[in-house]
């Protein structure tokens, strides 16, 4: 083999391991420092009260009468989700029957900053009338009264659900 051949081998395989270090350092980046989670202030002024100066919300129309374990009465329901503990303590969201995501990611409704939640940590969403938690395959779980959960359960008003270090529970 000429001396050019070498030189040209010895290259291309230090170009090789700079790559496999430089992903390995990526990887290991992403691990340690996570998924940025961005400030969403809009939205926890909104969760928090009116924003001066901002318009009042059109009022929102009763909600349709359906069957189920509330007696077809949407209003004897919950409402919002409130945090009653950890970082966010005090904020409060509308629940939406379609689902509430709750997690670390930026696209959940309710965005935890709280190492011991996943990205998309749990959903609570609503069945024939009944409001259900479901864990979405998190790391560390989702508590529902002190009891970790690995199926859909139903929630009541009032019921601690703990993600983390955050407790949040269900409000008329």
């Amino acid at each position: 083999m000429s001396e050019l051949t070498l030189t040209l081998l010895r290259l291309g395989l230090l170009v090789a391991l700079w790559f496999f270090v430089f992903a390995v350092v990526g990887v290991l980046r992403g691990d340690l420092y996570g998924t940025r989670v961005t400030a969403r202030t809009v939205r926890r002024k909104e969760s928090s009260g009116p924003i001066p100066g901002a318009a009042a919300p059109a009022p929102t129309p009763p909600p349709v009468a359906r069957g189920g374990i509330f007696g077809g009465r949407r209003s004897s329901g919950p409402r919002k989700i409130v945090v009653t503990e950890g970082p966010l303590a005090g904020t409060s969201l509308p629940l939406r029957s379609t689902g509430t995501l709750i997690g670390r990611s930026p696209e959940c409704a309710l965005v935890l900053d709280d190492d011991y939640a996943s990205g998309r940590h749990a959903r609570i969403h609503e069945v024939d009338g009944a409001w259900l938690v479901e864990d979405l395959g998190s790391t560390n779980g989702t508590f529902v009264d002190n009891r970790r959960i690995t199926s859909p359960t139903p929630l009541q008003i009032g019921t601690a659900l703990r993600i983390g270090r955050t407790v949040v529970e269900l409000q008329r």
